[in-house]
């Protein structure tokens, strides 16, 4: 992890709909080769926020920077440095792995001979060479996010942005996926992804955790569990939900 280059800089960024404001004033950086969790409920902001870092959507206040294009005036640019995997693993169904790794690569921007290169490898390394021809709905539901996560980077961004891409698979399957995550940072990716399984922030080199549409804390899971006295991030955060509700 490069604590010198920051490719997240986000300052009092903030999404309103309305008289509701879904996110208020967030300011956090995220570092090269980091693996930063983005924490909440159900709600928080976490997903608004996440559209609003892709691209996705336009704040209504604030400042960001995401591989040093700037949110508001770049977000075409954005969209090509980084790589996103939704919830619902954005795979369509009624094609093959082939074609679904074609497809996407191709919205990427890779040559013929580049998607060539690239399908052979992820074939092989996923172990999926015999199933090539499969449609993806056949595939069990671990192997779709496995997918999902290899297509997400197929084009090799720095930055990729994973939303809850865990939501609704056993553990084991869930493990399985955060060891691609590990690789992937090893290779110098940054990996921002927001989640609702607070055991996974363990994994996380550092975390923020998302209340009410704020930010209530941001450091290293290690720091947070002293910090509040407590022996897990989900006593941590149980404690900072209740306080914020007393307030």
């Amino acid at each position: 992890m490069d604590n010198n280059h920051k490719v997240i800089e986000v300052t009092d960024l903030t999404k309103k709909f309305g008289n509701f404001t879904a996110v208020s004033q967030i300011t956090f950086d995220v570092n090269e080769g980091e693996i930063f969790g983005f924490l909440g409920a159900n709600g928080a902001g976490k997903t608004t926020a996440m559209k609003m870092l892709t691209g996705l959507l336009s704040p209504t206040s604030g400042k960001a920077k995401v591989a040093g294009f700037d949110v508001y005036k770049q977000s075409e640019q954005i969209k090509k440095h980084i790589g996103y995997m939704s919830q619902k693993f954005s795979l369509y169904e009624d094609l093959t792995i082939v074609e679904n790794i074609s497809f996407y690569a191709g919205i990427y921007g890779l040559t013929d001979e580049q998607i060539s290169e690239k399908t052979n490898f992820l074939l092989k390394k996923l172990d999926l060479e015999k199933s090539r021809n499969e449609l993806i709905k056949s595939l069990p539901l671990g192997w779709k996010q496995k997918l999902a996560f290899s297509v997400a980077i197929i084009h090799d961004p720095g930055i990729v942005f994973l939303d809850e891409p865990t939501g609704g698979v056993d553990p084991i399957t869930r493990r399985q996926f955060w060891n691609l995550i590990y690789e992937a940072s090893e290779n110098k990716k940054t990996i921002f992804v927001t989640t609702h399984y607070m055991d996974e922030a363990e994994y996380c080199d550092r975390i923020s955790i998302m209340v009410d549409g704020k930010i209530e804390a941001l450091d290293s899971p290690v720091n947070l569990k002293e910090k509040y006295y407590c022996k897990s991030i989900n006593e941590v955060f149980i404690h900072l939900a209740r306080k914020n509700k007393n307030q």
